[in-house]
C-alpha cells in the first residue's frame, strides 16, 4: 500500500551513516502538508474569526458587562468548565461533560500529533509528556468521548423532529449539520486511536510499549506488528490534522461556534443571572434613559430594539452563541400549548438576520434610496413554518430593509404572534447552557413596538390606560383599596407618607393592587394579615397611598409608565421615615419582584420578603403554630417570579409542610422546572388566541394528581389555576370540591389561637376555615 513506503524515524544507509527522516522525501512530505493545513485553516478560519469580532463589536455599547470580575470567573468556573447547567439533564449532561472535557484533555494529543509530524516522530512534552498517567487520560477521555457521541447520535434519532414534530426539542434545529459535527468528533476520536495504536507498534508512542494508555494498546493489538504500522501511522497522523483542522473550519460556520463564543457568553452575562429585574432602556451610549427628562434626548434615540443594528454586542454575542439544543424550546410554556413562540427559534432568527444584514452594517453596503424591494416570502428555513427569518431568506436589499417584527406578509423575522406569546416566565433563561438572555431581548422588541409603533394587542391597551388613570390595571378607584380593612376584627395600622413610622411597625405590609382590589386575592391578604396579627407580628399599610408598581406595563413593554409609576412609589416610600431601615413584606410576586430587584434602579433600596418567606420564618421560631388537623392532599404551584425568578422554593413548602396531616405531592414540572400559569409578561390582560390556555394545561397537571386542595402564592396564579378547575368542573372534567388556595390560606386554616399574640384568645380558627371557603 502507498502509506507503507513512508520511511522510519531514520534511514539506515549502506555505508552505515543515519539520516534524519525529516530531510528525505517522505519527510519533506509529512511536514510540508502538515504546514499547508495550518496555514490553510489559519487563512480560511481566521478571515471568518476576524468578520465575526467585527460583526459583533459593531453592535451598540452594553455597559457593565465586565464588572465584579470575580464573580464572573467563579460563574466561568461553575458553567463552562463545571458544567453546571448542562448537568441539570443527567444523560445529556454527563455526556456534554466528558465531550467538552475530552476537547480539553484531548487538545494534548492535537499537539503531540502535530510534534510527531513536523519535529520528532517520537514527540512528546517536556517534563510530564511521557508519564504514563497521561497517557491513560488521554485514552479514558477518547473512549469516553465515542461513547457521548454515540449517546448523542441514539438521542437525536430517538426525539428525531422528522418523527416527533413539535415534541422534539430538536424541531426547527439545523439537524444536517449536528449530524455532519457528530461525525467529524468520532472521526478525530477514531484517527487518534488508529495513529496511537501504530505508535505503540513502531515505538513512537510517548509513554513507550506501556498497557496504560489501554485504548491504544488494544488497537496495536488489533493492527499486528509489521512494517506497514509506519505507513498506518503516518497516513493517520496526517488523516489526525486534516480532520481537526477541518473541524476547525466547520465551527467557524456553524452553530457549533458556541465552543469559542459560549465561554465569552458566560463571562459577560448579567450576574447572577437574567432573571428578576429587567434592564432599564438604554441610549446610543449604553446608559439608563430617565424618562422624566426624555425631552433633552437626541431625536435619534430608539426606544428599545426596532432593527438588528439596535441590539448590543452583547445582544450579538448571545444570537452568535445559540447552540440550538431546544431546552428552552421543550421548556417553554407558550411552546408547549401549540403557540408559534419558541425562544430557539427567536434567537436563530435574529442570528440568521444579523448574518444575513452584515453586509450592510460592516460591509459598507447601503440600499439604493428609492427602492423599494418586495417580500415574496421564501420557503420555510429550518423546515419549520414558525421561523421568521426565512422568509426573506437571501442577503439583499430585502433583507436590509425588512422590519424586524412584523407578519408574513411584511416580511417580519419576528411575528407579533410570537412576540407577545411571551409569558416572560423565565424557564428558557433558566435553562439555556450558554446563558442566553432570551426575556431581555423580547421585552426589549415588545419595548419599540409599544412605544415607537404604538403596535400591540388592543385588550392590553385598556390594562395601561387604567393603570395611568386610576393607578391600578382594573380601572377600579382607589378608595377600594381601605376595604380589605375594614373586615378585619383588628385594628390595622397606616403608614402615611411623609410621617414618621413607629420602629415598633416590624414591617410595611405591600397589599398590591390584586390584593387590595381582586375579591379572591383580598381573601388571602386578610388571612395574611390575621396570621401577622396572630404572630404579634406589627405591620403597617399604605391603603390608599399605594399605587400599581408598574409590572405589567414594565413586561408589555411601556418603560414610561413603569417609571412613571415606580419613581411615585419610591417617592411616597422614600418619604416614610424611621430610625431602621425600610422593611417590606408582599403577597404579590411581581410586587415582590419589583420592590426588591427594579426599584434600585431608580433609587429605592429596600429589604423586601414575600409572604411565605416570611410565614416560614414565624413557624419556625414558633410564633405561629399548626395543630388543625388538614385531611387533605395539596399540590404546589411554584409562581415563576418567586420561584424561577428568585429562588424561593422551599418556604412555601416548607409552610405547607409544617401543617399536621396535610399531604403534600409535587408535579411532575415544579421548582426550577415550574410551568408558568399564562399570566405573566403582562399575559393576564390579554386574549389568548392560539392553541391550548396555558393555565388550563397547568391544571391538567395538577388535576392528574387528584388533589383536594392546589396551592400557590400568587394572586395572578390564583386566578389563573382557580378559572381552569372553574371550568374543569363545569365540564365534569374535575371535582367539585377542588379548591385553588394560597399558602396564607392554608396554613390560616391550621393555625391555632393560642400563639401569644394579643388577639389569641378570639382567634376564630374554624371561622377563618368557613371564610376560606368559598375562595
Amino acid at each position: 500500500m502507498a502509506v507503507s513506503a513512508v520511511a522510519s524515524s531514520s534511514t539506515a544507509l549502506a555505508s552505515g551513516v543515519f539520516v534524519d527522516w525529516r530531510y528525505t522525501f517522505p519527510g519533506w512530505l509529512r511536514i510540508g502538508l502538515a504546514l499547508a493545513m495550518l496555514v490553510v485553516t489559519a487563512a480560511v478560519a481566521g478571515r471568518r474569526i476576524a468578520w465575526l469580532v467585527r460583526l459583533i463589536r459593531s453592535g451598540r455599547p452594553a455597559v457593565g458587562r465586565t464588572d465584579e470580575l470575580g464573580e464572573r470567573v467563579q460563574s466561568e468556573l461553575r458553567e463552562v468548565f463545571g458544567q453546571r447547567k448542562l448537568l441539570k439533564w443527567s444523560a445529556p449532561g454527563l455526556a456534554h461533560f466528558f465531550t467538552f472535557w475530552g476537547f480539553v484533555i484531548l487538545g494534548a494529543t492535537i499537539v503531540e500529533a502535530f510534534g510527531a509530524l513536523i519535529i520528532s516522530q517520537d514527540f512528546a512534552f517536556p517534563l510530564f509528556g511521557r508519564a504514563r498517567w497521561l497517557g491513560f487520560i488521554e485514552d479514558f477521555f477518547a473512549v469516553a468521548v465515542l461513547i457521548a457521541i454515540v449517546w448523542f447520535a441514539v438521542n437525536r434519532l430517538r426525539d428525531a423532529p422528522a418523527r416527533r414534530q413539535r415534541a422534539s426539542r430538536f424541531y426547527g434545529s439545523h439537524t444536517g449539520p449536528a449530524w455532519v459535527i457528530l461525525g467529524m468528533i468520532s472521526l478525530v476520536i477514531i484517527t487518534l486511536l488508529l495513529y496511537r495504536g501504530a505508535q505503540w507498534n513502531t515505538g513512537h508512542l510517548p509513554f513507550g510499549r506501556s498497557t496504560w494508555p489501554f485504548a491504544s494498546y488494544l488497537v496495536a493489538k488489533a493492527l499486528g506488528s509489521g512494517a506497514y504500522n509506519q505507513g498506518v501511522e503516518t497516513f493517520f497522523l496526517l488523516a489526525q490534522m486534516a480532520v481537526v483542522f477541518g473541524f476547525a473550519i466547520v465551527v467557524t460556520y456553524s452553530k457549533h461556534l458556541h465552543i469559542a463564543t459560549a465561554p465569552l457568553n458566560v463571562l459577560t452575562k448579567r450576574e447572577p443571572d437574567a432573571l428578576g429585574p429587567l434592564l432599564p432602556v438604554t441610549d446610543d451610549e449604553g446608559e439608563p434613559i430617565d424618562f422624566a427628562d426624555v425631552e433633552n434626548l437626541s431625536e435619534d434615540t430608539v426606544f428599545g430594539r426596532g432593527k438588528i443594528e439596535d441590539f448590543t454586542w452583547k445582544g450579538y454575542l448571545d444570537f452568535a452563541t445559540c447552540t440550538e439544543c431546544g431546552r428552552c424550546q421543550s421548556q417553554c410554556p407558550a411552546w408547549n400549548t401549540g403557540k408559534p413562540l419558541s425562544p430557539k427559534l427567536v434567537i436563530m432568527d435574529l442570528r440568521d438576520h444579523l448574518f444575513a444584514k452584515a453586509p450592510y452594517l460592516i460591509g459598507g453596503l447601503t440600499v439604493e434610496e428609492g427602492s423599494s424591494p418586495t417580500f415574496e416570502g421564501g420557503e420555510h428555513g429550518h423546515e419549520v413554518p414558525e421561523a421568521g427569518f426565512p422568509r426573506v431568506p437571501t442577503s439583499g436589499p430585502e433583507q436590509a430593509v425588512r422590519p424586524l417584527v412584523g407578519t408574513a406578509e411584511q416580511g417580519g423575522v419576528i411575528d407579533p404572534d410570537v412576540l407577545w406569546s411571551c409569558t416572560t416566565c423565565g424557564a428558557c433563561v433558566e435553562q439555556c447552557p450558554v446563558d442566553i438572555e432570551h426575556i431581555d431581548h423580547i421585552v426589549d422588541m415588545r419595548r419599540y413596538q409599544v412605544l415607537i409603533e404604538s403596535a400591540f394587542p388592543s385588550e392590553a391597551g385598556v390594562m395601561l390606560r387604567n393603570i395611568e388613570n386610576k393607578g391600578n390595571p382594573w380601572g377600579l378607584a382607589d378608595r377600594g383599596r381601605d376595604e380589605w380593612i375594614d373586615e378585619l376584627d383588628f385594628e390595622v395600622r397606616r403608614a402615611v407618607p411623609g410621617d414618621k413610622l413607629g420602629v415598633d411597625v416590624d414591617y410595611l405590609f405591600w397589599v398590591g393592587c390584586a390584593g387590595a382590589l381582586e375579591d379572591r386575592s383580598k381573601k388571602v391578604t386578610k388571612a395574611f394579615a390575621e396570621l401577622l396579627h396572630a404572630a404579634g407580628v406589627n405591620f403597617a399599610v399604605l391603603g390608599s397611598a399605594e399605587t400599581c408598581t408598574g409590572d405589567p406595563a414594565r413586561r408589555l413593554g411601556n418603560e414610561f409608565l413603569f417609571q412613571m409609576q415606580a419613581m411615585q412609589n419610591v417617592e411616597t416610600l422614600n418619604s416614610i421615615t424611621r430610625a431602621a431601615p425600610l422593611k417590606i413584606v408582599a403577597t404579590c410576586p411581581h410586587c415582590f419582584n419589583t420592590l426588591a430587584n427594579e426599584y434600585p434602579q431608580l433609587g429605592g433600596h429596600y429589604e423586601v420578603v414575600h409572604h411565605t418567606q416570611l410565614l416560614a420564618r414565624l413557624v419556625a421560631e414558633g410564633r405561629l403554630t399548626p395543630v388543625e388537623p388538614l385531611d387533605k392532599k395539596v399540590t404546589y404551584h411554584d409562581p415563576c417570579y418567586l420561584g424561577r425568578h428568585n429562588k424561593v422554593y422551599t418556604p412555601p413548602r416548607e409552610v405547607l409542610a409544617s401543617i399536621p396531616a396535610l399531604a403534600a405531592q409535587e408535579m411532575h414540572r415544579c421548582k426550577d422546572r415550574g410551568f408558568c400559569c399564562g399570566a405573566g409578561g403582562a399575559r393576564f390582560w390579554m386574549e389568548e388566541k392560539i392553541g391550548k390556555r396555558v393555565n388550563v394545561e397547568r391544571t391538567d397537571e395538577a388535576l392528574a394528581l387528584n388533589p383536594d386542595l392546589i396551592s400557590t402564592a400568587c394572586p395572578f396564579c390564583m386566578v389563573m389555576l382557580a378559572d381552569a378547575v372553574t371550568a374543569k368542573v363545569a365540564n365534569g372534567e374535575a371535582r367539585e370540591d377542588v379548591q385553588v388556595l394560597d399558602v396564607a390560606q392554608i396554613l390560616r386554616r391550621s393555625v391555632n389561637g393560642s400563639t401569644g399574640s394579643p388577639q389569641a384568645a378570639t382567634g376564630d380558627t374554624a371561622g377563618a376555615a368557613a371564610a376560606d371557603a368559598g375562595s
